[in-house]
């Protein structure tokens, strides 16, 4: 099979099943690290939602996890006035469980589709896009092919694929050396023209924050967590987290091309020019006992050698609406 449908099914299981999140799960998001995080990304939205002179929007978040981010970011919205309809896209019947509890007036949806059409979207995606099934191709001493997944007795292993696939690879790109292997996320491709076409005709924004690159480049990333530890990619089929680094530079090209207008930052770039220092400031002053655990939390989220360089922020934004503040 290809990598694609394995990391989908797998994924699909896994998040089917369980709230990964948190110590008992296998992993941590930024908004389960610190309230400050969501409050960001609420006042981004507030800041865009007031320069567009206070339309009635829908807002909507994709792959809501247990909600944390979107209740933080909820408040810091509501605190200025924006308290917008609240639909959220998730396909996983556990996590959905958990985001009514936290979001009692939420709306769900099974994909972008069937979001509301007759007003402005604001959108906000954490940590989403990595997990969306990838493509991988290789380079072989016969040429380009298809990644696979293939039995070797009774355990998963690459395998390359039949049909050349030389075609499917840019021009620039074709030399790589044998070995080589470019991933590529159709997926993702779909989710920005589906997102982008919703813009142009209604107006609003989107907010990717993910784990990825700026710049196009060689080389696998896909990578499998479980029990917050790097493990093989087939050690736990479907019991475990199967996710690879965004390609923000194809993604940012592609939106361009819809005539969107596209801003990129790393991830800790982009909350100190929202103003998070100011904040931990302001939460250490107001609880002194838990000054260091702010600390921890702000040098966490904004570091480089942390999650501030290897996390990426793109905002898309419709002709004729603000650029989202935080960028350069």
């Amino acid at each position: 099979m290809p990598v694609s449908r394995y990391m989908g099914e797998n994924n699909a299981r896994y998040y089917n099943s369980r709230d990964p999140l948190g110590a008992g799960g296998d992993f941590t998001t930024a908004p389960e690290i610190s309230q400050m995080f969501g409050e960001m990304v609420g006042l981004w939205c507030t800041d865009l939602w007031l320069r567009a002179d206070r339309p009635e929007i829908a807002w909507v978040e994709l792959g809501p996890g247990r909600g944390t981010l979107a209740r933080d970011a909820l408040r810091a919205m509501g605190s200025q006035g924006l308290q917008p309809e609240i639909h959220l896209v998730e396909g996983s019947s556990a996590l959905r469980e958990k985001q009514a509890d936290a979001l009692v007036a939420a709306r769900f949806h099974d994909t972008v589709d069937t979001l509301p059409d007759d007003r402005p979207l604001i959108v906000v995606a954490n940590e989403f896009i990595d997990a969306l099934p990838i493509r991988q191709l290789v380079n072989t001493p016969d040429g380009w092919r298809e990644r696979m997944v293939a039995l070797d007795d009774d355990r998963f292993v690459f395998a390359a694929g039949p049909n050349p696939m030389d075609e499917a690879v840019p021009q620039d790109r074709r030399d790589a050396p044998v070995g080589t292997v470019i991933e590529t996320c159709p997926a993702a491709a779909a989710l920005i023209g589906a997102l982008g076409e919703r813009l142009r005709d209604q107006g609003g924004a989107a907010l990717f924050i993910d784990y990825g690159h700026l710049e196009p480049r060689n080389g696998e990333t896909l990578q499998a967590l479980r029990t917050h530890e790097k493990v093989g990619v087939f050690d736990h089929p479907g019991e475990m987290d199967l996710t690879a680094h965004v390609d923000f530079a194809t993604l940012a090209e592609m939106a361009r091309g819809m005539d969107l207008q596209v801003a990129t930052a790393t991830q800790g770039e982009w909350l100190l020019a929202m103003g998070m220092g100011l904040r931990a400031q302001a939460l250490a002053r107001r609880s002194p006992d838990h000054a260091q655990a702010v600390s921890q939390a702000f040098h966490r989220l904004t570091s480089a050698d942390e999650m501030g360089e290897l996390f990426k922020v793109m905002a898309v934004s419709a002709p004729g609406w603000p650029q989202g503040a935080g960028f350069g």
